[in-house]
């Protein structure tokens, strides 16, 4: 069945550093878009960044310049690096693959920035 798992969330201090991971399998990873969403407490889910077959990658505007989304075929596996993080990126973050007519999400990672 398709698994999509995250790592790497967790506790930082505002300015520091994350790198989230989305490990992919029973899909074929390389034809999938895949994307970073995240849901804060008491907010809807939004996209943070997407990834394109390709390699084309889009930010929303309140990480761009702060995050790289990056994505390895080989290792079925997309990155996200977070970098100067803000109490206000403290959310559950949610990989997701998607093409035409198929769309698959992980079961998400918290991360929290505080000090």
């Amino acid at each position: 069945q398709v698994q999509l798992v995250e790592s790497g969330g967790g506790l930082v201090q505002p300015g520091g550093s994350l790198r989230l991971s989305c490990a992919a399998s029973g899909i074929a990873f390389s034809i999938y878009a895949m994307g970073w969403y995240r849901q804060a407490p008491g907010k809807q889910r939004e996209l943070v960044a997407r990834i394109t077959v390709g390699g084309s990658a889009d930010y929303a505007d309140s990480v761009k310049g702060r995050s790289t989304i990056s994505r390895d075929n080989a290792k079925n596996t997309v990155y996200l690096q977070m970098n100067v993080l803000k109490p206000e990126d403290t959310a559950v973050y949610y990989c997701n693959a998607d093409r035409p007519f198929r769309s698959y999400w992980g079961q998400g990672t918290q991360v929290t920035v505080s000090s």
